[in-house]
């Protein structure tokens, strides 16, 4: 289930940024702050999408940044981010409104996670009741039913 993977401190909706970067590395702070990787990982995941291109834009207005286990992670990890202001990825499922990080220990969760995630986003109204709320006690509730 969706609840298991994400926790009251990796979830913050309204965020103001103006960039990808931004939303890259402020959805990576809260995988830092509980402790789930390394600082270093922030800066991979903002060079992983440098290198590769939008690719973590993998449907309209939701991005899924992400580096790999040997980039710094501690333990698995999952965050959700909304944006006040929607950011260009430079993707063609701009603007991205929804910011869903991950770290996964190691190639094997790594994989486990993208599917369940995948899954997850997939439900058309999940997401967009997620991208509607200002309050991240329902984005919990929304997600431990799914």
């Amino acid at each position: 289930m969706m609840k298991e993977l994400f926790i009251e401190d990796t979830v913050v909706c309204n965020v103001e940024v103006s960039t990808w970067e931004e939303a890259v590395l402020t959805a990576g702070e809260l995988m830092l702050n509980v402790g789930a990787v390394e600082e270093r990982y922030l800066g991979a995941m903002i060079e992983v999408t440098k290198e590769l291109g939008p690719y973590c834009v993998i449907a309209p207005g939701i991005a899924l940044p992400h580096a790999r286990p040997e980039d710094g992670v501690i333990e698995n990890c999952f965050c959700l981010i909304t944006l006040k202001n929607p950011v260009e990825f430079n993707s063609h499922n701009d603007p991205v409104k929804m910011v869903v990080a991950f770290a996964a220990r190691d190639k094997e969760e790594h994989i486990k996670t993208l599917e369940r995630v995948a899954s997850f986003l997939q439900n058309n109204e999940v997401v967009e009741k997620i991208k509607a709320t200002d309050n991240k006690m329902e984005i919990l509730q929304i997600l431990e039913v799914f």
